[in-house]
């Protein structure tokens, strides 16, 4: 034990005519011994451990401890004549931060890089030598990779500079804090260490997207949007901006992940700073409520909260010269993990915080007997109360009963400054000696429906509300367009008439934005080449005395090919609509540029577009509020941002930004409505030449028949031997291969020959937009996708990946059979990204979402609907009849068909029943040596000692046992058959497999007395077919389950029976 007894005195009843003076005095005392005191004279740093001579500083230590001098500061405010301690106090903080700032500008080199592509070896470093600012650790020997600790960083450098202090000096910072911002706007797709330094909770190296970190990313965005560095002082260029929609994509993927906090953290103490102070990350009290209930149920103890189930951190077992667990190592840790106090004291902090004393005073009950003191009486938290070697075995017994011992803080000046310095930030709120508006100047804390603007920002989000109306502008390319336009009713604007307001496209926003935070001097460029979402482009701009609206990225020609299908493009605007309502969160309306182009009203695609126009004119799209004006009525009401930060002087050239230009086409010509076929025909999409004929034969000749040949599809398969063999770069008649194959694209696009569209995209390249948040969407929602064709390898994704990864991934794996899957594959993405994130349901039962399986099942569906006629080429159809496809087959499945369509369908979706990963442990925990299937092995151990049973990493397990089954319905009867093991296991607790269970030999066995009851003459059939077994009903006495269970029950009865207590055959 500590040889300090519990500290006493910190209680005692105070003289009665105690002044301010005197009990600031108090902690005065406290702070400057047990942290001024540790506070490194150079950087400004504090040590995380406050003895020996090579001192090493953790950022996200510092920060709580500046925090906590900031916290005496603003409380010594209130006093006149506070003999210098506020200068000093405040300086300590001050000093601190810049220290912090100096580490990380001397790293701007990873700052560069980590832009670009967030990786763990690019990352800022998370612990420095406390007095010089050097690197201590590689990125191999230590896990930096802490978005939350930058995050902290932004979140008190903001909270700070509010109170009145200057941390930021000149325009060469401010630079880098706005590069700072880029990287953690990427925090919802950055897998990390964490809090604790260790990533997956089996701290086996493996970083993982954590709730925590994601949260503190999205209060330090919402806290520095708009926010002026230089403080009350400051100009135009010390303003930070903040990527509206990669916040929200922060906001929805922490809302996606809570309660829980990883893929292997069930829960975590960790996010009680995320979830109250210092973060109050989350808007929604009933998520708030869930996740901290089941902190506190899971977590807590006499001496403090666990971090997390199963934490082996400084307990008698851990072994502390390994950096790394082994395998199944943390079961050991069960029930014995250590107790930290700090986390009452943060429960304290948030009782103040949320007015609730019976809170407050609850914790500090629990606090006061844990603290130990400094010979000179100074109270002292202990880093964690730990279980003594010899009491293990029977903690373990008996959880709770055996005493904990404090951890040395304390002893031999020993402190863990974390905890001393949330202890004086909480016994200042208790005492009520700072409030929490000093604290929180921006005022995080209050409800978000309470929350006023906040001065020294530009553009702040406001309260949040749901019933937003948004303003429409629709914009017709040509007067042509126009005028036809008219005689329906349409009232448009063409970019002329809308002058001197210019119409850009998102991307020239983009370049704009280049500028932004670019800084030779530390090798920074501006903003990384992300693509503007729609909350950025409903919003509008001053650009170098130019006043600016945007239209949407689904407007953009330059973009993939799903943008020429007009009903698709319905689809996206409504779905833009609908994302806007629900997540503008700003004082002022959102505009939304409706642009119609000649192209889209051609053919049979032109009742649809006048359908949307005439619901705009009705004030009514999808179930969202609109109301269409002119530009220059509905910009009184929008959000203006101000981009001052392309500031030009006279040596410098401007930048060129083009704006969107009028079509020059003769006004009173006719708009060519019937130009193009309804659909084109199947024969069009066919090439009249076969490859294989081609492809043998000389460049030269190929060219001939290039110049010759007038259809689509067969330029494209000619083109496609031409670039294979040539590259790229090589001349034809028509300028390059690529570029011809561009023109082919193109054409094939506006005639709507989707084949030859596809195809052409896949040679070329393409990568859809927003393909990485999409894959992200599916992630957060705990479940992984897996890229490629069926059949073939597949990439398995667990972790959001860069465009440019994702791009490799699916070119690689996708274009073996058929060129064209490589884009479907991304089509799919992006719908299934957009429909989990608005009907999860659609996936329950889904944990692999496999994109080439899905295909396969979309393939299958097509058969059965054509049924004896040739079935639809699913390559031939336009983008939004692949999006319905889809949606149909994710419904619940129709009761009319057949068991063998059943089980193809939900095969190849990889659906499993209800409950299913629950009993797949329930089989292994009576399985000794494990479970086969398809080469696949599922081993009883170490898996039961590492994972527990409702861990999502246990599901995900499971999904790779039964990864190698190349037939859906095939994978849909051994999904049967382990739901029948787990019944019969479940009947009869005194059985237990002896051996192995192979369980393609138990369906073998199955399938063989099920062809003895079905048996047709010699020769007649393949023995081996096994479609009339998939498609037998699973119930009844001839049904599948029926034969499953008689082959399961012979292989049981084959091993010994284990004795139970409660066997009714026992006498005795």
């Amino acid at each position: 034990g500590s040889i300090y007894e519990p500290l006493k005195c910190i209680n005692l009843p105070k003289p009665e005519g105690e002044t301010l003076w005197d009990k600031l005095n108090h902690y005065y005392r406290i702070v400057k011994s047990t942290l001024l005191l540790h506070q490194s004279p150079t950087t400004g740093l504090f040590p995380t451990k406050t003895y020996g001579d090579n001192q090493k500083a953790k950022v996200h230590d510092s920060l709580y401890c500046a925090a906590c001098a900031w916290a005496l500061a603003l409380a010594y405010r209130r006093i006149d004549d506070d003999k210098g301690r506020t200068h000093e106090l405040e300086h300590s903080a001050i000093k601190c931060m810049r220290g912090i700032l100096y580490c990380y500008m001397r790293q701007a080199d990873k700052v560069q890089k980590f832009k670009q592509d967030p990786k763990p070896s690019a990352c800022l470093h998370s612990v420095f030598s406390a007095h010089t600012g050097d690197e201590v650790f590689s990125h191999k020997e230590y896990g930096h990779l802490q978005i939350n600790a930058v995050s902290l960083f932004l979140l008190y450098l903001v909270e700070m500079i509010s109170s009145g202090l200057q941390i930021i000096y000149n325009t060469d910072e401010v630079s880098f804090i706005q590069n700072l911002v880029f990287c953690v706007e990427r925090a919802y797709r950055v897998p990390d260490f964490g809090v604790w330094e260790r990533g997956s909770k089996y701290n086996n190296g493996s970083p993982e997207l954590h709730s925590s970190s994601v949260g503190l990313a999205k209060a330090a965005l919402e806290a520095i949007n708009g926010f002026n560095l230089f403080g009350n002082q400051g100009c135009s260029w010390s303003v930070i901006f903040v990527d509206f929609d990669a916040h929200n994509r922060n906001r929805q993927t922490l809302c996606s992940l809570l309660p829980r906090e990883s893929r292997s953290h069930n829960t975590d103490a960790a996010l009680l700073p995320c979830l109250s102070y210092p973060a109050f990350a989350l808007d929604d009290e009933v998520l708030f409520g869930q996740t901290l209930d089941k902190i506190i149920r899971k977590l807590k103890g006499k001496y403090g909260f666990k971090r997390f189930l199963r934490d082996g951190y400084r307990t008698a077992l851990e072994d502390r010269t390994r950096r790394y667990y082994k395998p199944a190592e943390i079961k050991l840790f069960d029930g014995i993990e250590c107790e930290f106090p700090l986390f009452f004291i943060f429960m304290i902090i948030d009782g103040v915080f949320r007015g609730n004393p019976a809170q407050v005073k609850e914790y500090q009950d629990l606090l006061d007997p844990l603290l130990q003191h400094t010979p000179d009486g100074c109270p002292v938290v202990p880093k964690y109360y730990y279980v003594p070697a010899d009491f293990v075995e029977l903690e373990k017994r008996s959880p709770g009963s055996q005493r904990r011992f404090p951890s040395n803080s304390g002893r031999d000046g020993k402190l863990f400054l974390w905890g001393q310095a949330v202890f004086v930030i909480a016994k200042l709120l208790a005492d009520k000696l700072v409030s929490p508006k000093d604290l929180d100047p921006i005022g995080r804390y209050v409800a978000p429906q309470d929350q006023r603007n906040i001065s020294m920002r530009f553009s702040n989000q406001g309260p949040l509300e749901n019933d937003v109306v948004v303003h429409v502008a629709l914009i017709a390319e040509s007067q042509r367009l126009q005028v036809f336009l008219n005689t329906y009713g349409i009232q448009t604007q063409t970019p002329q008439q809308v002058e001197p307001i210019q119409i850009w496209a998102q991307k020239e926003l983009v370049k704009a934005y280049f500028h932004l935070g670019v800084n030779e001097k530390l090798g920074l460029s501006g903003r990384p080449d992300r693509p503007i979402g729609c909350l950025g482009t409903s919003k509008i701009y001053r650009i170098l005395g130019k006043t600016v609206v945007c239209y949407s990225i689904i407007f953009d020609l330059s973009d993939f090919y799903m943008s020429q299908d007009v009903m698709m493009l319905i689809d996206d605007i409504k779905n833009a609509l609908q994302f806007i309502k629900q997540y503008w969160k700003m004082h002022g309306r959102p505009l939304f540029v409706v642009l119609i182009r000649e192209d889209n009203i051609r053919g049979s695609r032109f009742s649809p577009i006048l359908d949307m126009l005439a619901a705009f004119r009705k004030g009514m799209v999808g179930g969202v509020k609109v109301h269409v004006d002119r530009v220059q009525t509905l910009i009184s009401g929008a959000v203006v941002e101000q981009l001052d930060f392309l500031r030009i002087t006279e040596t410098e050239e401007a930048p060129v930004f083009k704006s969107l230009e009028e079509l020059d086409l003769p006004k009173h010509s006719k708009v060519k409505r019937q130009s193009s076929t309804p659909n084109a025909s199947e024969l069009e999409q066919q090439p009249d030449v076969n490859i294989n004929d081609w492809k043998n034969k000389s460049t030269y000749e190929i060219l001939q028949k290039l110049n010759d040949c007038n259809c689509l599809a067969s330029q494209a398969l000619l083109s496609s031997i031409l670039l294979k063999r040539e590259g790229p770069n090589f001349i034809t008649k028509e300028g390059t291969v690529a570029e011809h194959i561009e023109r082919i694209y193109r054409r094939a696009g506006s005639r709507k020959l989707w084949s030859v569209v596809r195809f052409a995209a896949s040679l070329l390249g393409k990568l859809v937009d927003s393909l990485a948040p999409s894959i992200t969407n599916v992630l957060v929602q705990g479940k992984q996708v897996t890229l490629g064709a069926f059949g073939q390898e597949e990439a398995v994704i667990s972790n959001p990946l860069s465009p440019a990864v994702i791009k490799n991934i699916i070119y690689e794996k996708c274009q073996l059979q058929d060129e064209r899957e490589a884009v479907v594959q991304q089509e799919l993405v992006i719908h299934i990204g957009w429909i989990i994130s608005n009907s999860p349901e659609l996936f329950s039962g889904m944990l692999k979402i496999r994109i080439g399986w899905i295909i396969h099942a979309m393939q299958y569906e097509l058969k059965i609907r054509a049924g004896d006629m040739p079935a639809k080429d699913l390559y031939q159809m336009s983008p939004s009849e692949v999006k319905q496809l889809l949606l149909d087959i994710l419904q619940p499945q129709q009761p009319g068909r057949s068991w063998l369509n059943r089980r193809q369908l939900d095969g190849s979706l990889n659906r499993t029943p209800p409950g299913f990963y629950d009993r797949v442990w329930q089989i292994l925990e009576r399985t000794p040596n494990g479970l086969i299937v398809a080469g696949r092995f599922l081993p009883q151990q170490p898996t039961l000692s590492d994972m527990t049973m409702y861990e999502m990493n246990f599901s995900l397990l499971v999904e790779d046992m039964l990864q190698n089954i190349d037939q859906p319905q095939y994978r849909q009867i051994i999904v049967e058959l382990l739901m029948v093991i787990s019944v019969i296991l479940e009947r009869n607790p005194e059985l237990e497999f002896q051996d192995k269970v192979d369980l393609d030999k138990v369906v073998q066995e199955a399938f063989h007395d099920f062809q003895k009851d079905h048996s047709s003459p010699k020769g007649a059939e393949n023995q081996s077919d096994m479609t009339a077994f998939y498609n037998t009903h699973p119930l009844g006495k001839k049904g599948t389950c029926s034969y499953l269970s008689k082959a399961v029950i012979t292989l049981l009865l084959e091993g010994e029976m284990k004795p139970t207590n409660d066997d009714p055959c026992t006498v005795s």
